[in-house]
C-alpha cells in the first residue's frame, strides 16, 4: 500500500476537522435556538391534562405501563434509573442493548416529557462522548456508565466507580439516606434538599475516594440529573421511592412537566443551576457554610 503524500494527508485532515467542527457548532445552535422556541410557546400554549401527558398510543398513556419485568442476568443496564426503568417495561429492548441513539430520543422523550430538543441534545452529547454518530450509532445502556463521561463522582444512587465497578445497580444505603433526606410537604424533595444531598456526597466521595474526580461538565451532570426528581417527578416521594429502589415506574404516574412541548433546557437548566449554586461542598471553612464548618462546629 502506497503512502499518501504529506500534503495531501494534511490538507484531508484540515478539511475533515473544519467540516467535522462546523457541523457540531450548527447543531448545537440549532438545537438551542430550537429550544428557546419551544420554550418560548410553553409559556402561551395551554397544559396537557395531567392524565394524559404521554401521547396516546405510546407505552404509559394514561398511566397504564407495560409490565414491569425486573432485569435479568447479562442484561444491560446504566447508572440512570430511569433508563433502566424504560427497560424493565420494555420501552426500550428488555435486555438493555443495541438501542439507537434516536430510538433513545424518542422514547425518553414520550415518556417523561423532555423537549425533543433536549432529547437530541443530550442524545448527541452521549453519542460524541462515545466516539459514536448520533444518526446512525447504537449503544448498550451500560456504556452510558462510562467513567467520568456521562457517570461521576459523588452520585446520590451509586457508589463511585473506584468502590462499585457495576454502576448499572444502585446501593440501596445512598437511595434510602435520599428518601430520608425530604424536607418539603409529606417528605417530598425539595431543590434544597438535593443540594444539600448532594454538598455530603461530594464531600464524601472527596474523602474516601483517592481517584475522586469531577470537574465542571461532570458536577452540572451530577445537579441536572438530580433536579430530575423535583421536575419530572414534581419531588413527590412516593414515586421517587419505587423508581430508585425498584427502577420501575409506579402505576398510574405520569411526568409532572404538563408543558404541551415539554420540559425545554432553558427551563430545566434554572432548576439545575439553583441546585448546583445551593452545593456547599467547594465552599472553604472560612465562609461558615461548607460542611467541612459544619463539622469542625459540631467537633
Amino acid at each position: 500500500m502506497s503512502e499518501k503524500p504529506w500534503v495531501v494527508v494534511a490538507l484531508a485532515r484540515t478539511v475533515y476537522g473544519l467540516s467535522t467542527s462546523v457541523l457540531s457548532t450548527a447543531m448545537s445552535v440549532g438545537v438551542f435556538a430550537w429550544d428557546s422556541g419551544l420554550a418560548i410557546y410553553n409559556l402561551f400554549a395551554p397544559n396537557l391534562p395531567a392524565n394524559e401527558v404521554v401521547p396516546k398510543g405510546c407505552p404509559g398513556h394514561r398511566g397504564a405501563w407495560p409490565q414491569y419485568i425486573a432485569p435479568r442476568e447479562g442484561d444491560s443496564r446504566s447508572a440512570c434509573p430511569a433508563l433502566n426503568a424504560m427497560a424493565n417495561h420494555g420501552i426500550l429492548p428488555r435486555d438493555g442493548r443495541n438501542i439507537t441513539f434516536r430510538e433513545l430520543t424518542a422514547r425518553v422523550r414520550e415518556t417523561y416529557n423532555f423537549s425533543p430538543s433536549f432529547c437530541v441534545f443530550v442524545d448527541n452529547y452521549a453519542a460524541n462522548m462515545l466516539c459514536r454518530d448520533y444518526w446512525t450509532g447504537k449503544l448498550d445502556l451500560s456504556d452510558i456508565s462510562v467513567h467520568n463521561c456521562i457517570e461521576y463522582d459523588g452520585s446520590l444512587t451509586r457508589e463511585d466507580t473506584a468502590f462499585q465497578s457495576d454502576q448499572g445497580k444502585p446501593t440501596m444505603r445512598l437511595v434510602e439516606e435520599l428518601l430520608a433526606s425530604g424536607t418539603g410537604p409529606n417528605g417530598d424533595l425539595t431543590p434544597a434538599d438535593l443540594s444539600r444531598m448532594i454538598s455530603k456526597r461530594r464531600s464524601e466521595s472527596k474523602r474516601k475516594n483517592g481517584q475522586y474526580s469531577l470537574n465542571t461538565i461532570q458536577r452540572f451532570f451530577s445537579s441536572s440529573n438530580a433536579s430530575t426528581l423535583v421536575t419530572i417527578f414534581g419531588g413527590k416521594m412516593q414515586d421517587i421511592r419505587t423508581m430508585l429502589v425498584e427502577e420501575r415506574i409506579p402505576d398510574g404516574w405520569q411526568s409532572r412537566v404538563l408543558h404541551p412541548m415539554g420540559l425545554t433546557m432553558s427551563q430545566f437548566n434554572l432548576t439545575a443551576l439553583h441546585v448546583e449554586l445551593g452545593i456547599t461542598e467547594e465552599l472553604p471553612a472560612s465562609f461558615g457554610l461548607s460542611d467541612q464548618a459544619a463539622q469542625k462546629k459540631n467537633m
